[in-house]
């Protein structure tokens, strides 16, 4: 609530996550609601949703309402020059959407850091991952993968660049059948397929990940790669709700290093979804490195809906009889309870209430409670 004005709980959550950001010292980033439609055309796969709603500006050119906030501020900030930019936003972006699968005006918030990306630098932005799930919801998760360490275990398959795309797809659908084709069709001996086949079936703990990954990954993958990843995960303070998962993937043509997804218990699918993307700063001509996640406030619509069992807090029925001085200040009273009140002159029938109160020549007649 800010001041006596009751928040929905998306709202709630963007000016937490606000706040959030702003206390680790992130810049709130505004931006157009449009681009040049070209800028989006040129990295679909990067896109969340490939519908675009493109249109004709009065100068001709072909514009599109902004589905993707990431590519926008690539696009249109300046070169950290050998510094850190740390930004966060709560931009409208327009696209399919997951729940509703249609086109549809989202609320977004997230955040980019972008520049000079070290191990804190990752381990800050997880940190924020995690604490901006816990204001979403008490029960969360984040899944967390590394596509270096998986490009290490391409690298010793000698997987050709061409079918290294189709791999990662598969490891993302947890596809084990075509990824056993795929691998056999490339001649890859069994032996090390079983490499690639065992680091995607771990799915657990940071503790029984690192313990299975350092068994099959000596002298795999190099030892920093390695060690970078697990200290970073090992520095996080909320570590208990962290799960390792190498099917947690992203396209390799943007990103690269840690990737990871949060969930939280009622939304089927991830709330919250980023990672390291220098391959995207690299295509898009900028030297720096970047990382950053978003939290896709449609998908809190399941959450909401069980929240939100009722309607509203109180509903008045008043007669005609009732002086509208004695109604305002009965409704104002419980309005101070934090309470919100609906005033009907008739009982409602497809209202969901705590409580109903009747009112009738200025008396308090009746009082049904269903909470």
């Amino acid at each position: 609530m800010i001041g006596n004005f009751p928040l929905n709980s998306n709202e709630e959550i963007i000016f937490s996550l606000r706040s959030l950001f702003e206390s680790y010292g992130y810049s709130l980033y505004k931006m157009s609601k449009f681009e040049e439609y070209d800028l989006y055309s040129k990295n679909k796969e990067f896109l969340i949703s490939d519908g675009v709603i493109a249109f004709t500006d009065t100068n001709g050119k072909l514009m599109a309402l902004k589905p993707d906030v990431t590519l926008s501020i690539v696009k249109n900030t300046a070169n950290s020059k050998g510094m850190i930019q740390k930004l966060y936003y709560n931009e409208n972006v327009y696209r399919v959407s997951k729940s509703s699968h249609n086109f549809k005006e989202i609320m977004q918030v997230g955040l980019e850091c972008i520049g000079k990306i070290d191990s804190f630098s990752v381990f800050e932005v997880l940190t924020l991952a995690l604490k901006s799930l816990s204001l979403v919801s008490q029960s969360y998760i984040l899944d967390v993968s590394s596509l270096d360490i998986l490009k290490g275990v391409l690298d010793f398959l000698n997987v050709p660049n061409g079918f290294r795309a189709d791999i990662i797809h598969y490891i993302g659908e947890k596809n084990q059948h075509e990824l056993a084709r795929l691998c056999s069709e490339l001649q890859i001996p069994t032996e090390r397929y079983a490499v690639l086949k065992e680091l995607v079936s771990i799915n657990g703990s940071p503790e029984s990940a690192f313990d299975k990954m350092n068994g099959i990954l000596k002298g795999v993958v190099d030892e920093n790669t390695l060690s970078e990843f697990e200290n970073i995960i090992n520095a996080l303070d909320d570590r208990k709700c962290v799960n390792i998962d190498f099917s947690v993937v992203d396209d390799i043509n943007y990103y690269n290093g840690i990737v990871f997804k949060g969930f939280v218990e009622g939304v089927p699918n991830s709330v919250l979804s980023g990672g390291r993307y220098d391959s995207l700063m690299k295509k898009m001509k900028r030297s720096e490195k970047a990382i950053g996640f978003a939290v896709y406030l449609d998908m809190l619509e399941h959450l909401n809906a069980k929240r939100e069992e009722y309607d509203v807090d109180t509903v008045i029925v008043y007669d005609g009889q009732t002086d509208f001085d004695f109604l305002q200040k009965t409704a104002d009273g419980i309005r101070k309870e934090n309470n919100s009140v609906l005033l009907l002159n008739d009982r409602p029938e497809d209202i969901r209430y705590k409580r109903l109160i009747k009112i009738i020549n200025g008396e308090v007649t009746d009082i049904e409670t269903n909470a």
